[in-house]
């Protein structure tokens, strides 16, 4: 007789949805790389963070303009939904910290709590604007945070441009989307 292993529980469970061009704020003419296993490049703030990110079941995705904006969208998948609340909370301290964190010389933080996205099992979306008083020629940063939690998988959607306000309201909206494309 031939002994057949078991299969893992969530072995037919497909692999989470992520953003595409179009659902990205209309503010910019988009650009991305496809999306790709692994956690990807790092985000400007917090440098190095996450300190601790998920290591399997990861995926990421960058999108640019051709001067001004800059947006990614990681997504992992956790062996459970209390590793993934765990995680969605650390990302959130997290990008408090980089606001709150020493800035370089001549620079100043400021912090922005955009509020919570009704979606899943909910959404919110930080922000921080950096002013840097030794560089004339792009002194004024923007930065948004998204972190979303579908059941055990998060996402993080993320964006940073030295031109322009913040779009709140429409990266609200993306945040939306990337949460409700989880699953």
């Amino acid at each position: 007789m031939e002994w057949v292993r078991p299969l893992p529980a969530n072995r037919g469970r497909p692999g989470p949805g992520s953003l595409y061009l179009s659902d990205l704020p209309k503010t910019e003419s988009w650009r991305a790389n496809p999306v790709a296993r692994g956690w990807g490049h790092e985000y400007v703030c917090p440098a190095g963070w996450p300190a601790e990110p998920a290591t399997v079941n990861v995926w990421n995705r960058d999108f640019t303009t051709a001067e001004t904006a800059f947006a990614q969208q990681k997504v992992a998948v956790f062996a459970t939904e209390a590793e993934a609340v765990a995680f969605a909370a650390k990302a959130r301290q997290d990008y408090l910290d980089c606001a709150n964190a020493p800035q370089p010389p001549g620079v100043t933080a400021t912090y922005h709590d955009h509020g919570v996205v009704a979606v899943e099992e909910g959404a919110t979306l930080q922000g921080m604007y950096t002013f840097d008083s030794n560089n004339p020629e792009r002194p004024h940063f923007n930065y948004l945070w998204g972190v979303g939690r579908d059941g055990d998988t998060v996402t993080l959607v993320l964006w940073q441009s030295y031109w322009g306000e913040p779009p709140v309201a429409a990266w609200k909206s993306t945040l939306r989307t990337a949460v409700n494309k989880l699953y």
